[in-house]
Order: C-alpha cells, then structure tokens, then sequence
C-alpha cells in the first residue's frame, strides 16, 4: 500500500462525512432551533481554545476524542438512544473535524457532521465567539 498522506485521509474522510457551514450551525444553535440536544465540539489543542471558541462548545482535543467523549459529553457512557444524537465538531480550519467525525462514525454515532471551514470560517463569519474567562 502506497504512503497516504493528511490530506489523503482528509479527502477520503470528506466523502464519507456531510459538512455543515456557519449559517447553517448558527441557525441549529439558536435557542428557537429543534435541536435542543445539539452537541458541538471543538477538536482543537487547548492552547487553540485559550484563543477563543463557539458559544456553548466542548473542548475534546483531537487526540483524545475517543477516549473521552463517552466521560464529556456523555456523562460516562454512551447508550443506544444517544448514537442519534446531533453532533458537529470543528477545528481551525476543518481538516482535523472531518476526520474526527470520521472516527465518531466509525464509533457508532450517526449524526454527525463537520464544521466546514471551522474556527476560522466562524469568526469571519461575524458569529459570536467566547474566550475563557481569565483567573
């Protein structure tokens, strides 16, 4: 098998994987929306956090997406009526996020989707970001 590439990975992953803009996230994210048990992740390093995230997000790195998602997001275990449950992960600019929905796929969860563009394309966008508050 010939050496596969990121960004290999990443197109292959984006076949597989619906990807949604920052309207689109805004809109599922306003209170008024029907999807009140929407879950958005940010699969950014947390220094890349410290810089600011989307409103209401969960910050589970890239690296420790699998691990941890069950104990985050899921209160410690993922049970059957969850697997459905909307799910949208973003990064920077959206390469890390396909394959992290790509993984979440392969996990079980069948709403999943990828914040096209990520972090970036969301505060060009003008949406409201937040930062952490500082100590």
């Amino acid at each position: 098998m010939p050496f596969r590439s990121f960004n290999d990975l990443v197109a292959d992953a984006k076949r597989s994987v619906q990807e949604i803009d920052c309207e689109e996230l805004a809109e599922l994210l306003d209170p008024a929306s029907d999807s009140p048990d929407l879950l958005v992740i940010d699969v950014r390093e947390a220094e890349e956090r410290g810089r600011g995230y989307i409103p209401g997000s969960i910050g589970l790195s890239r690296g420790t997406l699998e691990r941890d998602i069950a104990a985050r997001a899921f209160d410690g275990s993922v049970g059957e009526s969850e697997l459905g449950r909307p799910i949208v992960v973003y990064c920077a600019g959206g390469a890390r996020s396909v394959l992290a929905a790509a993984s979440l796929r392969s996990m079980g969860f069948t709403n999943v989707q990828s914040l096209e563009g990520g972090f970036g394309a969301w505060g060009k966008s003008g949406q409201p970001v937040e930062h952490p508050r500082s100590h």
